[in-house]
Protein backbone atom coordinates (compact mmCIF):
# COMPACT_ATOMS: atom_id res chain seq x y z
CA UNK A 1 0.00 0.00 0.00
CA UNK A 2 3.33 2.19 1.13
CA UNK A 3 4.60 1.27 -2.41
CA UNK A 4 0.94 2.55 -4.11
CA UNK A 5 0.90 5.53 -2.59
CA UNK A 6 5.06 6.43 -3.01
CA UNK A 7 4.01 5.78 -7.05
CA UNK A 8 1.07 8.10 -6.74
CA UNK A 9 2.99 10.73 -5.21
CA UNK A 10 5.70 10.16 -8.42
CA UNK A 11 2.63 11.36 -10.32
CA UNK A 12 0.61 13.81 -8.45
CA UNK A 13 2.31 14.70 -4.99
CA UNK A 14 -0.92 16.69 -4.21
CA UNK A 15 -3.25 14.80 -5.85
CA UNK A 16 -3.85 12.64 -2.02
CA UNK A 17 -2.31 12.86 1.79
CA UNK A 18 0.17 9.98 1.95
CA UNK A 19 2.36 8.22 4.21
CA UNK A 20 5.98 7.77 3.89
CA UNK A 21 7.94 5.19 5.67
CA UNK A 22 11.93 4.81 6.03
CA UNK A 23 12.66 1.77 7.65
CA UNK A 24 15.88 1.29 9.95
CA UNK A 25 18.86 1.58 8.70
CA UNK A 26 18.07 2.50 5.04
CA UNK A 27 18.12 5.24 2.49
CA UNK A 28 14.69 7.17 1.15
CA UNK A 29 14.54 9.87 -1.50
CA UNK A 30 11.54 11.76 -1.50
CA UNK A 31 10.47 12.29 -5.23
CA UNK A 32 11.32 15.15 -6.95
CA UNK A 33 9.12 15.72 -10.26
CA UNK A 34 7.47 18.81 -8.07
CA UNK A 35 8.32 21.45 -5.64
CA UNK A 36 5.69 21.18 -3.28
CA UNK A 37 4.93 17.60 -1.19
CA UNK A 38 2.23 17.18 0.88
CA UNK A 39 2.87 14.23 3.85
CA UNK A 40 -0.25 13.18 6.06
CA UNK A 41 2.49 11.10 7.42
CA UNK A 42 6.07 10.51 7.69
CA UNK A 43 8.16 8.00 9.59
CA UNK A 44 12.01 7.61 9.57
CA UNK A 45 12.89 4.36 11.59
CA UNK A 46 16.22 3.95 14.09
CA UNK A 47 19.06 4.86 11.74
CA UNK A 48 17.38 5.78 8.54
CA UNK A 49 17.68 8.81 6.45
CA UNK A 50 15.13 10.35 4.70
CA UNK A 51 16.35 12.88 1.47
CA UNK A 52 14.82 16.06 0.35
CA UNK A 53 15.77 16.92 -3.47
CA UNK A 54 17.04 20.40 -4.23
CA UNK A 55 14.28 21.04 -6.69
CA UNK A 56 11.66 21.12 -3.53
CA UNK A 57 11.04 24.18 -2.21
CA UNK A 58 8.12 23.09 0.35
CA UNK A 59 7.47 20.02 2.43
CA UNK A 60 3.90 19.79 4.50
CA UNK A 61 3.59 16.76 7.19
CA UNK A 62 1.04 16.51 9.40
CA UNK A 63 2.63 13.84 11.77
CA UNK A 64 6.15 13.46 11.77
CA UNK A 65 8.44 10.83 13.69
CA UNK A 66 11.83 10.47 13.70
CA UNK A 67 13.38 7.46 15.65
CA UNK A 68 17.09 6.81 17.13
CA UNK A 69 19.72 8.23 14.77
CA UNK A 70 17.04 8.87 12.34
CA UNK A 71 17.93 11.77 9.80
CA UNK A 72 16.30 14.38 7.52
CA UNK A 73 18.69 15.17 4.95
CA UNK A 74 18.49 18.23 2.79
CA UNK A 75 20.32 18.67 -0.35
CA UNK A 76 21.88 21.59 -0.97
CA UNK A 77 20.29 24.31 -3.29
CA UNK A 78 20.17 28.30 -3.93
CA UNK A 79 16.79 27.97 -2.77
CA UNK A 80 15.17 27.57 0.69
CA UNK A 81 13.43 24.70 1.77
CA UNK A 82 9.87 25.53 3.88
CA UNK A 83 9.46 22.45 6.04
CA UNK A 84 5.82 22.62 7.79
CA UNK A 85 5.16 20.08 10.81
CA UNK A 86 1.69 20.24 12.65
CA UNK A 87 3.21 17.21 15.06
CA UNK A 88 6.38 15.81 15.58
CA UNK A 89 7.91 13.20 17.85
CA UNK A 90 11.61 12.85 17.36
CA UNK A 91 13.81 10.48 19.51
CA UNK A 92 17.42 10.96 21.06
CA UNK A 93 20.22 11.58 18.45
CA UNK A 94 17.51 12.44 15.56
CA UNK A 95 18.57 15.41 12.97
CA UNK A 96 17.80 17.22 10.39
CA UNK A 97 20.86 18.46 8.58
CA UNK A 98 20.74 21.02 5.45
CA UNK A 99 24.88 21.35 5.37
CA UNK A 100 26.86 22.70 2.63
CA UNK A 101 28.67 20.09 0.76
CA UNK A 102 32.52 20.15 0.56
CA UNK A 103 34.14 21.83 -2.08
CA UNK A 104 36.25 19.72 -4.68
CA UNK A 105 39.07 20.54 -7.09
CA UNK A 106 36.08 20.93 -9.72
CA UNK A 107 33.67 22.25 -7.37
CA UNK A 108 32.96 25.27 -5.10
CA UNK A 109 32.09 25.04 -1.81
CA UNK A 110 28.30 24.82 -1.07
CA UNK A 111 26.79 26.59 1.54
CA UNK A 112 24.11 25.38 4.26
CA UNK A 113 20.45 25.85 2.92
CA UNK A 114 18.53 28.00 4.18
CA UNK A 115 15.63 26.32 6.02
CA UNK A 116 12.54 27.81 7.51
CA UNK A 117 10.83 25.26 9.94
CA UNK A 118 7.48 24.96 12.02
CA UNK A 119 6.80 22.65 14.03
CA UNK A 120 3.47 23.36 15.86
CA UNK A 121 3.57 20.36 18.38
CA UNK A 122 6.59 18.77 19.40
CA UNK A 123 7.62 16.28 21.91
CA UNK A 124 11.54 15.34 21.80
CA UNK A 125 14.71 15.38 23.92
CA UNK A 126 16.18 17.72 21.78
CA UNK A 127 15.52 19.13 18.53
CA UNK A 128 18.86 19.44 16.58
CA UNK A 129 19.75 20.91 13.36
CA UNK A 130 22.74 20.97 10.96
CA UNK A 131 23.04 23.93 8.41
CA UNK A 132 26.73 24.21 8.31
CA UNK A 133 28.67 25.50 5.25
CA UNK A 134 30.62 23.04 3.34
CA UNK A 135 34.47 22.68 3.83
CA UNK A 136 36.56 24.79 1.05
CA UNK A 137 38.63 22.76 -1.71
CA UNK A 138 41.79 21.82 -0.98
CA UNK A 139 45.02 23.48 -2.95
CA UNK A 140 46.86 22.15 -5.50
CA UNK A 141 49.65 20.06 -4.72
CA UNK A 142 52.54 21.84 -6.55
CA UNK A 143 54.31 19.61 -9.34
CA UNK A 144 57.52 18.17 -8.20
CA UNK A 145 60.74 19.14 -9.76
CA UNK A 146 63.13 17.02 -12.35
CA UNK A 147 66.42 14.81 -11.68
CA UNK A 148 69.29 16.26 -13.19
CA UNK A 149 71.15 14.43 -15.54
CA UNK A 150 74.22 12.34 -14.47
CA UNK A 151 77.27 13.64 -15.47
CA UNK A 152 79.61 11.64 -18.57
CA UNK A 153 83.15 10.52 -18.30
CA UNK A 154 84.71 12.31 -20.81
CA UNK A 155 82.38 15.89 -20.65
CA UNK A 156 80.11 17.78 -18.42
CA UNK A 157 79.09 17.85 -15.07
CA UNK A 158 75.85 16.61 -13.17
CA UNK A 159 72.80 18.27 -13.31
CA UNK A 160 71.43 20.42 -10.71
CA UNK A 161 67.70 18.98 -9.82
CA UNK A 162 64.74 21.55 -10.93
CA UNK A 163 62.81 23.40 -8.10
CA UNK A 164 59.82 21.96 -7.08
CA UNK A 165 56.93 24.09 -8.18
CA UNK A 166 54.90 26.17 -5.12
CA UNK A 167 51.43 24.60 -3.71
CA UNK A 168 48.35 26.68 -3.99
CA UNK A 169 45.92 28.27 -1.33
CA UNK A 170 43.07 25.99 -0.06
CA UNK A 171 39.79 27.86 -0.97
CA UNK A 172 37.01 29.43 0.93
CA UNK A 173 34.87 27.62 3.16
CA UNK A 174 31.02 27.93 2.27
CA UNK A 175 28.80 30.36 4.18
CA UNK A 176 26.32 28.43 6.60
CA UNK A 177 22.80 28.88 6.35
CA UNK A 178 19.82 31.50 7.22
CA UNK A 179 17.76 29.31 9.54
CA UNK A 180 14.31 30.17 10.63
CA UNK A 181 12.43 28.32 13.57
CA UNK A 182 8.75 28.31 15.02
CA UNK A 183 8.53 26.22 17.95
CA UNK A 184 5.92 25.96 20.74
CA UNK A 185 5.86 28.60 23.32
CA UNK A 186 6.64 25.85 25.96
CA UNK A 187 9.52 24.26 24.24
CA UNK A 188 12.83 24.80 26.07
CA UNK A 189 14.82 26.75 24.34
CA UNK A 190 18.20 24.66 26.07
CA UNK A 191 16.64 21.40 23.99
CA UNK A 192 16.98 23.57 20.79
CA UNK A 193 20.49 23.01 18.89
CA UNK A 194 21.49 24.68 15.63
CA UNK A 195 24.51 24.75 13.81
CA UNK A 196 24.99 27.34 11.24
CA UNK A 197 29.08 27.82 11.34
CA UNK A 198 30.25 28.60 8.07
CA UNK A 199 32.48 25.29 6.61
CA UNK A 200 36.34 25.27 7.35
CA UNK A 201 38.59 26.67 4.87
CA UNK A 202 40.15 24.19 2.43
CA UNK A 203 44.04 22.36 3.33
CA UNK A 204 46.68 23.78 2.12
CA UNK A 205 48.22 22.50 -0.92
CA UNK A 206 51.69 21.07 -0.19
CA UNK A 207 54.70 22.31 -2.67
CA UNK A 208 56.24 19.73 -4.85
CA UNK A 209 59.43 17.85 -4.11
CA UNK A 210 63.05 18.52 -5.25
CA UNK A 211 64.56 17.00 -7.95
CA UNK A 212 67.44 15.17 -7.21
CA UNK A 213 70.94 16.21 -8.84
CA UNK A 214 72.66 14.13 -11.08
CA UNK A 215 74.34 11.20 -9.35
CA UNK A 216 77.80 10.81 -9.40
CA UNK A 217 79.90 8.37 -11.61
CA UNK A 218 82.77 6.75 -11.36
CA UNK A 219 85.49 6.98 -14.38
CA UNK A 220 88.55 5.19 -15.28
CA UNK A 221 90.48 8.55 -14.15
CA UNK A 222 88.40 10.64 -12.15
CA UNK A 223 85.22 10.23 -10.38
CA UNK A 224 82.36 12.89 -11.67
CA UNK A 225 81.19 14.69 -8.97
CA UNK A 226 77.39 14.62 -8.34
CA UNK A 227 75.07 17.71 -8.78
CA UNK A 228 73.11 19.44 -6.12
CA UNK A 229 69.31 18.69 -4.86
CA UNK A 230 66.69 21.58 -6.23
CA UNK A 231 64.71 23.43 -3.54
CA UNK A 232 61.46 21.84 -2.92
CA UNK A 233 58.61 24.45 -3.30
CA UNK A 234 56.87 26.54 -0.96
CA UNK A 235 53.46 25.04 0.97
CA UNK A 236 50.29 27.04 -0.25
CA UNK A 237 48.17 28.66 2.89
CA UNK A 238 45.20 26.82 4.21
CA UNK A 239 41.71 29.23 2.88
CA UNK A 240 39.57 31.03 5.44
CA UNK A 241 36.60 29.53 6.74
CA UNK A 242 33.08 30.68 5.62
CA UNK A 243 31.00 33.32 6.91
CA UNK A 244 28.63 32.09 9.96
CA UNK A 245 24.76 32.00 9.31
CA UNK A 246 21.70 33.04 11.62
CA UNK A 247 19.21 31.29 13.27
CA UNK A 248 15.86 33.27 14.04
CA UNK A 249 13.64 31.87 16.68
CA UNK A 250 9.71 32.76 16.87
CA UNK A 251 7.61 30.48 19.63
CA UNK A 252 3.91 30.15 18.39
Amino acid sequence: MRNLCLLAALISPLACAQVVSVETNSLMRLPNTASTLKLERLEVADYGTLLIPSNVTEVTVGELRLGREARIAIVPSEQALDLKVSRAELSEGSQITARGAPGTYLKAARSGRNLNLQIKALNAPQLALDARGGAGAPGFVGLDGANGQAPGCTWGQAGRGADGSDGSDGHAGAPGALVRLEVPRDYPLEQIKVEVAGGAGGLAGPGGKPGAGGKSKGCIVYRAEGGKAGRPGVDGQPGPAGAAGSVTLQRL
